[in-house]
């Protein structure tokens, strides 16, 4: 690539950043990252009464947390700015001017009735709804009048007819539109806000984007995007437009299919490296087998000649393994801090814990770690270790007890650790040793039986590391008050 890669993200404010965006901008991220190239994020803020500062500021935390970080932009700065499109009116004006002087746009008086009743005339005729130029060759007396009658004209642009306009896409391949199907179409409302269309037109000119990497559901929006850079005569970026996101169903992915925005996936505690890794993979394949990259394996492997053309689906599954994958291998210090505001709001630690307790709930947590595939699932698993009593047993776990050696066992474990001196780990080994040997029993028959009067389960965490955590009393109590409920 001769010239060099510029890429961009340019989100609305309008809500929180979704799935389906946080993967285009990763994918915008990584090409500029695989081509030395820069990453642009430009906030498209034009929809007065929808976009919010509290969302751009979401947004924009989400892109810092994924570890997105921009070379140019919002709050990065660059000599390109203003990077807030509602700060960029003023450098719009010249271009739709212009375009009215040479006739390649015009001004509309028709009011949004008058529109909307020519679209639905077309719909029961079969045809696509679009503008059919009512007010394409006004005359200068006709204008006037309109204007004395206080009407705010809107710009059109004016389509020129009979063209095929094709689009070379980077994933797609060429795709054909003609121009006599869209119609004109407005490049600035009646307000003097300047369309998306229009507005991204100018806004990537200016700040010599090479390459536009955009959803698929903007592909419809390129002829018309074409059209104006070829009326302004602009260099003109390479385009490339990623498959949608479909849920399990097949459907396109909505509220119904689970969390659906970055910061609900962040609040329940998932990794913003396992995100990541899952999103690359939404559409894009690497050349071998591998699943697990690090951000920089991914930049290496990442090319849009491996971008799928067909949808991608969320598979929640394959997420949540992703992430309990990396939850396996984080380090416990981190996955405890991580945890530590989830078991405070549910009750299970206190808001400022001591030293020790922290030190406690730290080798808890990586106790857990094996069984997590989001970080506040420890809520659920924590319980095991608080209270003196079993208040439930599993059907298979009262099962196991019905043998007359899972009693036994229970009754001596209890019996030698009230006589332990240290409760250490191989102390421990030796009091499992011992009453294998004297009751003639192991493995299962050894272990499980202990096991159940713990936790009522015949799953869960590590058991010596368990009953080294639980402490010498609670395992005394919470025995004793088994063996009373299972012979009661």
């Amino acid at each position: 690539m001769n010239q060099k890669v510029r890429v961009r993200f340019a989100p609305s404010p309008t809500g929180p950043l979704h799935i389906g965006g946080a993967r285009s901008a990763l994918f915008n991220w990584l090409f500029a990252r695989k081509h030395g190239g820069d990453f642009v994020v430009r906030i498209e803020d034009t929809d007065v009464e929808r976009s919010t500062l509290v969302s751009e500021e979401v947004i924009l935390e989400d892109l810092k947390w994924l570890g997105m970080t921009w070379d140019e932009g919002i709050y990065a700065g660059g000599n390109k700015g203003p990077y807030r499109q509602s700060e960029r009116l003023y450098l719009y004006d010249g271009y739709w001017k212009r375009l009215l002087e040479e006739k390649k746009a015009y001004p509309c008086y028709c009011t949004e009735e008058e529109l909307e009743a020519e679209r639905e005339a077309l719909r029961k005729k079969g045809e696509m709804p679009r503008y059919l130029g009512r007010c394409r060759d006004l005359s200068p007396e006709d204008r006037e009048r309109l204007e004395r009658e206080g009407k705010k004209p809107a710009v059109r642009f004016r389509v020129p007819p009979g063209e095929v306009i094709q689009v070379e896409d980077l994933i797609r391949g060429r795709v054909v539109f003609e121009s006599d199907g869209i119609g004109d179409f407005v490049i600035v409302k009646s307000d003097g806000i300047p369309t998306y269309n229009f507005a991204v037109v100018i806004d990537d000119a200016l700040m010599e984007i090479s390459h536009v990497i955009r959803g698929e559901e903007h592909l419809s929006n390129t002829p018309r995007q074409m059209m104006i850079y070829k009326a302004l005569d602009l260099d003109m970026p390479q385009f490339a437009h990623i498959s949608l996101i479909l849920g399990e169903d097949r459907s396109k992915m909505s509220k119904r299919h689970g969390a659906t925005s970055i910061k609900q996936y962040r609040d329940k505690g998932y990794l913003p490296q396992a995100l990541l890794n899952f999103l690359a993979l939404l559409g894009w394949a690497p050349e071998g087998e591998q699943e697990l990259f690090t951000l920089s394996e991914l930049v290496e492997e990442f090319s849009l000649g491996r971008v799928s053309k067909s949808p991608a689906v969320f598979n929640l599954k394959k997420l949540n393994w992703m992430n309990s994958e990396y939850i396996k291998k984080e380090d416990p210090e981190n996955i405890t801090r991580l945890a530590l505001p989830y078991l405070v709001k549910a009750g299970w630690i206190q808001q400022d814990p001591s030293p020790d307790q922290y030190d406690w709930l730290k080798q808890v947590t990586s106790l857990l770690q094996e069984q997590l595939d989001y970080v506040e699932e420890v809520v659920h698993l924590i319980p095991v270790f608080f209270g003196d009593r079993v208040e439930e047993f599993t059907p298979e776990a009262l099962e196991l007890m019905k043998e007359e050696s899972s009693i036994q066992v229970v009754e001596r474990f209890k019996e030698e650790a009230l006589q332990l001196e240290e409760w250490e780990t191989p102390a421990i080994k030796s009091v499992f040793k011992g009453i294998g040997k004297e009751l003639g029993v192991g493995g299962k028959k050894l272990f499980q039986p202990v096991r159940v009067g713990l936790t009522g389960s015949l799953q869960g965490p590590d058991l010596q590391s368990l009953i080294l955590l639980l402490g010498r009393d609670r395992v005394i109590n919470r025995l004793g008050s088994a063996l009373e409920q299972l012979k009661g």
